[in-house]
């Protein structure tokens, strides 16, 4: 057995071959879409995946303000922030960032799975999310993905 064969073959960003992805969140559970999206972002789904180069896809969400939280998430969960002062923790609900900025939802749901460094922050970077139906994204050619739910 030639054991010169198999060799472990690690990615680098010259060789990470990057791909456009165009997901809708109608009617799609938060965390579940999140998940998936987190995942493809950093690049488990490629059999080059290597942990420490950003190898994933750029993901398109589109139809923001359509997703789904189950139970009484809309109004009992919170999202705790602080602003470095004194008495500065300020706490929101998903409904009041709704009215805002409905792609912001999905931002913090799939950041808060990312990892927590500066491969992480580049991987963030790849992810647009968009509240209505329209992108600027399509000279990128983006697939349409359908998530599946295991």
């Amino acid at each position: 057995m030639n054991t010169l064969s198999y060799k472990t073959v690690s990615a680098n960003n010259a060789t990470v071959q990057k791909e456009w992805f165009v997901v809708d969140a109608t009617n799609q559970v938060l965390g579940r879409l999140s998940s998936q999206v987190a995942s493809i972002l950093r690049g488990k789904h490629k059999t080059s995946f290597t942990p420490h180069v950003d190898c994933g896809d750029n993901i398109i969400v589109i139809n923001a303000e359509k997703v789904r939280l189950t139970g009484r998430k809309w109004t009992d969960k919170e999202y705790v922030r602080h602003t470095g002062y004194p008495g500065g923790q300020r706490i929101t609900s998903p409904a009041d960032v709704a009215r805002t900025n409905p792609g912001k939802i999905i931002e913090v749901a799939v950041k808060r799975m990312l990892p927590r460094n500066r491969l992480g922050n580049a991987i963030f970077n790849n992810l647009y999310v968009y509240a209505g139906p329209e992108h600027p994204h399509a000279a990128q050619q983006p697939k349409e993905l359908k998530l599946t739910y295991k």
